[in-house]
Order: structure tokens, then sequence, then C-alpha cells
């Protein structure tokens, strides 16, 4: 009998599990990734001394399958940190969760808070998922609501709120009790809340560590091989300079709406659906600097607008091998509508001044190594097309034998704990 010949196009976190998984069952399937190096998004490189990552990446893990496999991969080049999460806003710094540390606030807004958030405890059973927007209000009350969670949102997701569903919310978005609010609204709290009060990063090599431990261990990963189409009815895909490659079952990890360039034949239904599929993209610098830079501090969140970065991170608080010795690193991610790109020149400008008016970095920190990465895939948006678009798209996809998996194959919001267990589960449905 011929083995069946199973093909992942992707070489990101989920295609590299799902390879090291069916190799654990003695399976063996052939790997397929556009550039010269695995890891997808969770790619490290070094400038000038710095490794920066692609963007920032840190492993927060649920589940202990996941973590006790990352130390096995990672051979005890990981470290676990306590969060130390900020929001800067109102010309203060204070500590992340918003909702959970309310006294750092000016008295006002910490009490509009704080009483808008009893309001909406007293009518939680009214609580909607009907929209994005509704949500928010209904599980935060008005000041939490005015005053973060809705400014800071719109700034990332980039599309009005009230257009996004929220399947996703309950996961990745801290919810408390009154009694957490009302001890924040008092004094500093010391309890670690949210599913990333902890977090994991190697200690040496950045996040691009990981990818590289699973391809040592699986061993056929074809690099710089793009995929210039996909033939359904032969079950054959094009592969430019490299011809022609059959498949009998193919797992798909890269972003959905890249297969109406690729895929042949398309319905015209599902080409619709594929038409629905909205997302934004992510503008990320990274930065070295000459000394001391946000010591403690791991990440800061900007929900204001005069801030046009939504998040900054910080390199060597991760870990102080990825930066010379006496200096500093930070990344920053600027969130921008598909259909509006930006000018990649006038965004640096701009993030480095918006950089020293919000005091993160300071007239001593001169620049001495910068990297740039812009993400046309970001993150999938949740509007009232997605679950049905979504659907249609994979329930085509199986019915030709193609699985659809991870953030982008998957077209999910995922954590990379996520794109390994959804390798993890292309794996088992062979």
């Amino acid at each position: 009998m011929t083995k069946k010949k199973i093909i992942i196009l992707g070489a990101g976190l989920a295609g590299l599990s799902a390879a090291w998984h069916l190799k654990e069952r003695g399976i063996r399937a052939a790997i397929y990734e556009k550039e010269d190096t695995v890891g997808g998004l969770c790619r490290s490189k070094q400038v000038n001394g710095f490794v920066f990552d692609c963007d920032g990446h840190l492993f927060h893990f649920r589940n202990s399958y996941t973590l006790e496999l990352v130390k096995k991969l990672l051979k005890g080049n990981l470290a676990r940190h306590e969060r130390s999460a900020w929001i800067n806003n109102f010309g203060i710094f204070s500590r992340y969760p918003f909702q959970a540390n309310l006294c750092a606030l000016p008295k006002p807004i910490a009490s509009e808070c704080l009483w808008g958030f009893i309001r909406a405890t007293d009518s939680r059973a009214k609580s909607s998922q009907e929209n994005f927007l509704k949500w928010i209000y209904d599980t935060f009350g008005e000041g939490i609501a005015r005053h973060f969670m809705v400014p800071y949102n719109k700034k990332f997701w980039t599309v009005p709120l009230e257009r996004m569903s929220c399947p996703w919310t309950d996961k990745f978005i801290p919810q408390f009790g009154l009694s957490e609010v009302v001890n924040g609204f008092f004094e500093k709290s010391n309890i670690q809340l949210g599913y990333n009060a902890f977090f994991w990063y190697p200690k040496k090599g950045g996040i691009i560590q990981l990818p590289m431990a699973f391809e040592k261990q699986i061993g056929e990963v074809f690099k710089n091989c793009c995929v210039s189409q996909i033939d359904l009815r032969k079950k054959e895909m094009t592969i430019k300079g490299r011809g022609r490659e059959r498949f009998d079952t193919l797992i798909l990890t890269i972003p959905l709406p890249e297969l109406i360039k690729i895929i042949k034949p398309l319905p015209g239904r599902i080409l619709d659906s594929f038409n629905r599929l909205r997302w934004n993209s992510i503008f990320n610098l990274n930065l070295g600097v000459e000394g001391p830079c946000q010591e403690g501090k791991h990440w800061v969140y900007f929900p204001h607008k005069e801030t046009v970065f939504f998040r900054a991170g910080f390199f060597h608080n991760f870990s102080s091998l990825t930066v010379p010795d006496g200096k500093s690193a930070l990344y920053t991610e600027v969130s921008y509508p598909k259909n509006k790109p930006i000018n990649r020149e006038r965004m640096v400008k701009r993030i480095l001044s918006d950089l020293y008016k919000a005091r993160i970095l300071n007239k001593d920190n001169k620049v001495v190594a910068l990297d740039t990465n812009d993400l046309r895939y970001g993150y999938p948006i949740y509007d009232r097309y997605y679950p049905r678009a979504t659907a249609e798209i994979k329930k085509f996809l199986s019915s030709n034998n193609i699985i659809a998996c991870g953030r982008y194959g998957g077209w999910q919001y995922m954590s990379m704990e996520d794109a390994l267990l959804d390798g993890k589960a292309a794996a088992s449905a062979i």
C-alpha cells in the first residue's frame, strides 16, 4: 500500500507542532515555508548585537502539557517571570489590569470607574453578547469603558467596536469580581490577575529558539518555498522554482485570505466567504538604545490617541542577554486598517517622537539599532460575518482533505500556546 503524502504549509508554531506530533506517531510530513527561516511571526534577528523578536512574543501557559513540551524542547533555556505590566494614561503609569488598580488614577476618574462597575455588577444578569461595545459597557460599566476599554480596543482593532462580536473575550480580557475592583480602588493590589499574570521567555537567543528546537527534531523543513497554486482536483501544489508536489492531506497554517490567490477551483459561495474575512495590520518598530530604559517594566499599554502605538515592551527585561552591556531594547506596536497602508518612514519618526513624549525614552537613550516589521496580517477581526464565513471556508477545505490550523490557518485570536495545541490537534486528526 502506498503511504499517504502529508504536506504542511507554513513553519510557524502550529505547522511545526503538527509535524512534531506526527513524527511522534511515526508519521512523516514535509513542511514548506516561504521564508528563509522557521518560526513564522515567532522569529528573532540580531541587529548590532541586539536580539530583536518580530514583534512581542511571550509564553503564557494554561496547559501543563504545553509547558512541559516547551521545557523539553528548550532544554533549560527558559525563564519564568512575574508580569510587570502597566498602562500609560492621564500622564501617569498605573498597573495593569486597569480595573483592578484604580487607586493610581486621579480620584474623580477612579470614583467614576468604581461606581460604573458597581452599577454594571448590579445588572450583570443583563450582560449582552450582542456586540463587543455593548459587552464592554455591560461588563465593566461606563467609567472603565470610557477611560480604558473603549479607547484602547478602538485603537487596537481599528474598527467600530459595535461591529465586532465577542466569543474571544472570556479568554483574553481579565474579568474580576466586585471585591477585587473595590480593593484596587483603595490600595495597590499585589495580586496577579488574568491569564498572563506570569510568562516564560528564553534565557538567550530570543523567541526563535523554540521554532529552531522544533526544526532540529523534525528534520524535513523546506524553506524559501513560495506556493503559487494549489490544484484541488489534482491534489497538487506548485512551488515557485521547485515544480509540483502531490499531496493526500494538506495541513494549512498560512493566512486564509492568501488562499484566494492560489487555490483552484474555488466555488463562488466560498469565494464570497473569503472576501468577508477582515483583519488589522501591525507595524512593529524595534529599537536598541544606550543606557537604562524602563527598568522592571515588561510592557506598557497606551489607550489614548496622542500616542500612535498601542503597546511597548522591553526585551532587556525579558532577558538581559538580548542586549549588549549598558544598553536596552524595546518594541512598539502600531495597529492600522488593512485598507489604509502606512508610510513606514513617517511612522518611524512619529513613534520615536511619541516615545519621548510619553517618557518611555529620555535624552540619554540614543538609538543605536533599529529594525522594522510590517505585518500585513495582525489579528483576525470577529465581525458579524466571521462565524459563517470561517465555518463555510473550513468545511470546504476539510472536504478537500485540507486541515486549517493555527492563528492564521484557523483564523483565530490565538496565543502561542494555542497555536501549539492546534498543531497537535491537526496531527491527531490524521
